[in-house]
């Protein structure tokens, strides 16, 4: 699994670290941005695709802004077609206390890094992992969650009302796998629940457009694909957030 940061002449240490899950064995990935100063710690979860380059290229980017990040390994396995892909994520939709175990295994390997500061713990995911780390924040506390295209399908939440972390999602008008009406529902929980949440609209992004990598298997590609301008502006709009809450 070994992966280099490539901005290491920023003195930016990554490295693999393996951790288990009700007895499974997984390794994910840390980027440490921290330098000598005690830093927040951001958990990535990645997209349904699996464990990619684009999670790990994410915590990279965020150890440039100074933080420690930790992409986990949610499938342990690539996923080899869009069937199998399904059935990694089925395992969690069958037992829904995943989201959590996994997530908190993740943000205890944050915990435990000497340069992290365990009262200031965010994170952030793609696609399915936008939706894990929602449901994450529904037992975990966390002080901000954002999704990116996350998995609005899947949801209600288990325990919205439960949320103290403040929420962004970033999702694209033309993205067929979260459409208008998850994301009123999605709204409406959230207002249900009184969290702290903002929603970006941004029009005439796809699903995954975050995500610039081709898919290791055919799938149906209407409506999925790479927008820079929307990567960039809500990659600006978890910065402010960011700088807010962290």
């Amino acid at each position: 699994m070994g992966w280099t940061c490539r901005m290491s002449n920023m003195g930016i240490e990554c490295r693999d670290i393996a951790y288990e899950v009700e007895g499974r064995r997984f390794v994910g990935f840390l980027a440490d941005g921290s330098g000598a100063q005690r830093t927040p710690g951001v958990l990535v979860a990645h997209e349904g695709r699996g464990f990619t380059r684009h999670a790990k290229d994410r915590a990279v980017m965020l150890a440039e802004l100074g933080y420690v990040a930790f992409a986990p390994d949610y499938f342990g396995e690539p996923a080899r077609s869009l069937e199998h892909a399904f059935e990694l994520m089925n395992v969690y939709i069958v037992s829904p206390a995943l989201y959590a175990a996994h997530g908190r295994q993740a943000l205890n390997i944050l915990r435990a890094h000497p340069k992290v500061d365990g009262n200031r713990l965010a994170a952030i995911g793609f696609c399915w992992g936008g939706f894990a780390v929602l449901e994450l924040a529904c037992s975990e506390d966390l002080r901000c969650v954002v999704g990116f295209h996350p998995g609005l399908s899947l949801c209600p939440l288990s325990n919205a009302s439960n949320i103290s972390a403040k929420v962004l999602i970033c999702v694209g008008d033309r993205d067929p796998h979260v459409p208008a009406k998850d994301r009123e529902s999605f709204i409406a929980q959230m207002n249900d629940a009184g969290v702290d949440c903002q929603v970006l609209l941004l029009l005439g992004a796809p699903h995954s457009f975050t995500n610039p990598e081709p898919y290791p298997y055919p799938i149906d590609a209407t409506g999925v694909g790479y927008n820079a301008a929307a990567d960039r502006r809500s990659w600006i709009a978890m910065r402010s957030l960011f700088a807010e809450a962290l």
